[in-house]
């Protein structure tokens, strides 16, 4: 009986556990860092109104695999991770703030 308890316990932990090799990369996660960047970013810029290195270091990720692009005179914010995902964010006005292109 004690045995079976054992065995059971043992399977038990096994199957909490999950995958043991880690979570698999999924390809979201680079989606979700440059649109959060980007929005930030822009937020921090627009609706701030704080300078450029402040808002660099404000939006920070990591892992740091993007880039950010700022253009002040259209008042958008893209922020791009190893040339395949990005995101611009665009700033509406003072009470919507920014928000992220489609």
């Amino acid at each position: 009986m004690r045995r079976a308890l054992r065995w059971a316990a043992a399977l038990s932990l096994l199957a909490a556990c999950g995958n043991p090799a880690g979570p698999e990369y999924s390809h979201n996660d680079l989606r979700l860092i440059t649109a959060y960047t980007a929005k930030n970013a822009c937020s921090c810029l627009f609706v701030m109104e704080m300078d450029e290195a402040y808002c660099r270091a404000f939006a920070k990720q990591a892992p740091t695999v993007y880039s950010l692009s700022i253009d002040k005179e259209n008042q958008t914010v893209g922020s791009t991770a190893l040339l395949l995902w990005g995101t611009t964010a665009r700033f509406i006005d003072a009470t919507v703030g920014c928000q992220l292109d489609e």
